[in-house]
C-alpha cells in the first residue's frame, strides 16, 4: 500500500511540473487545441474545366485543410447565379466574372458581395474564326456573320472594342445560337467565327478535328480591352464574421496556383478526374492557354497575384460604361477588398 501511495504521489508531481512548465511559458491547455474548421462552400459560376485546377490542387495537397477550412465544391449556371447565391449566403465564396459583379452591384437593392481575389487577370473574352473564310486580324470580321449564345459576357464589352477598332457593328450579323452547339456550327462552316472564352472554344474546336492552322483567336486583351476576367467573391457577413478564414482561403488558392504553374500535368489530371468525361490531355492543353493568355500576365508577374491596378480599373469601367449606364460609377474600393491579401512578396509567381 505505501508503494502505491509513493507510486502515485510521484505521477501528481510529474504532472504538476508538467501544468507549471507550460504556465510558465504563456500556455493554457485550450490553446495546444487545434482550432475547429470554418466550413466554405464555394461555387463555380459554370461547369467544371482545368482552369479550375488550382482550387482542385489545392483541396487535394490539403491547403484548405492547413487552413483549418473544411472547403465544398458546387456549380452554378452563370455568374448571375452564383452572385445570388453569396448574397443570400447559400455559399461564402465564389468564382464569378467580376464585370458582371460590378454590374450586380449597381442595382439599387444589391447585397454588398465584393471580390477579395481576381484569379484571371486578363478577361477570357475572345472571337474565335476561321481563316479559311478570310479572317486573320479583327478587322476582318467587316460583313462576316458570328455566332453568339444567349448571355454570352463577351459581347457586354464588345461595343467597347468594335469602338476602339474602328469596326462598325452595323456590318456583322450576329446569328443567336445555344452555347451547346458554339463549336459545333463554326466546325460545319454555318458561321465565320464564335464569341465565346478564348480557352474554351479554340481548344474544343481542335478537339473537333477542326485544324489548329485554321484557327484564329482573337483575344479582346490583343486588341485593347482592360477587362479583369474572373475573382473570387465573399459574403459579406462572413467576410466580416471571418476574415481569417477568407485569409486562408486566399492563401491556399495562391498555395494552389503555384502548384499548378509548377506540375501542369498533375493540375489537369486532377481537374478531369472531377469531370464527368474529363479528357486529361484535352484539359492540359486548356490549362496552359488559361495559365499564359489570362493568370500569369505581365501584370501578375510585377505585381502579384490577386489585385487590381487603380489606373487599369478606371479604364476597364470606361469601356464597360459604353454598354451599360451606371446609377453610379464604382471606385475599385467598391467592388474589391484587398484587405485578405498576403503580402505581394507572398503573390509572386517564380
Amino acid at each position: 500500500m505505501s508503494k502505491f501511495k509513493t507510486t502515485a504521489l510521484r505521477c501528481l508531481l510529474a504532472l504538476s511540473i508538467s501544468l507549471a512548465t507550460l504556465v510558465a511559458r504563456g500556455v493554457s491547455a485550450a490553446e495546444t487545441v487545434a482550432p475547429p474548421s470554418v466550413a466554405i462552400h464555394f461555387t463555380f459560376d459554370r461547369p467544371l474545366d482545368a482552369s479550375m485546377a488550382p482550387f482542385f490542387l489545392a483541396a487535394k495537397d490539403g491547403r484548405f485543410g492547413a487552413e483549418h477550412l473544411n472547403v465544398s465544391f458546387g456549380s452554378a449556371s452563370g455568374s448571375p447565379e452564383a452572385l445570388a447565391r453569396v448574397a443570400k449566403g447559400d455559399s461564402e465564396l465564389a468564382l464569378v466574372d467580376i464585370n458582371e459583379l460590378i454590374r450586380f452591384r449597381d442595382k439599387d437593392d444589391a447585397a454588398p458581395v465584393k471580390a477579395v481575389f481576381v484569379l484571371f487577370n486578363r478577361a477570357p473574352y475572345a472571337i474565335v474564326a476561321r481563316k479559311s473564310r478570310g479572317i486573320n486580324v479583327l478587322p476582318d470580321l467587316d460583313g462576316k456573320t458570328v455566332g453568339v449564345a444567349d448571355g454570352d459576357l463577351s459581347m457586354r464589352l464588345w461595343p467597347a472594342l468594335a469602338q476602339q477598332n474602328g469596326i462598325k457593328t452595323s456590318h456583322l450579323k450576329f446569328h443567336k445560337i445555344s452555347a451547346a452547339v458554339r463549336e459545333p456550327i463554326l466546325s460545319a462552316g454555318q458561321v465565320d467565327a464564335v464569341a465565346g472564352f478564348s480557352y474554351l472554344s479554340a481548344v474544343n474546336l481542335r478537339d473537333r478535328g477542326v485544324p489548329g492552322a485554321d484557327l484564329v483567336v482573337l483575344r479582346y486583351a490583343d486588341y485593347g480591352c482592360e477587362a479583369y476576367g474572373f475573382a473570387v467573391v465573399a459574403n459579406a457577413a462572413f467576410a466580416a464574421a471571418k476574415p481569417d478564414a477568407v485569409k486562408g482561403f486566399i492563401s491556399a488558392l495562391i498555395a494552389g496556383i503555384a502548384a499548378t504553374v509548377k506540375e501542369p500535368a498533375r493540375a489537369a489530371d486532377e481537374a478531369a478526374s472531377r469531370i464527368d468525361g474529363g479528357d486529361r490531355d484535352l484539359e492540359l492543353e486548356r490549362l496552359r492557354t488559361v495559365l499564359s493568355d489570362n493568370i500569369l500576365t505581365d501584370e501578375v508577374r510585377r505585381n502579384g497575384l490577386g489585385g487590381i491596378d487603380p489606373r487599369r480599373w478606371e479604364r476597364s469601367v470606361d469601356q464597360i460604361a459604353l454598354d451599360f449606364k451606371f446609377r453610379k460609377r464604382p471606385t475599385v474600393a467598391d467592388i474589391f477588398d484587398d484587405r485578405f491579401l498576403p503580402p505581394v512578396a507572398a503573390r509572386l509567381v517564380n
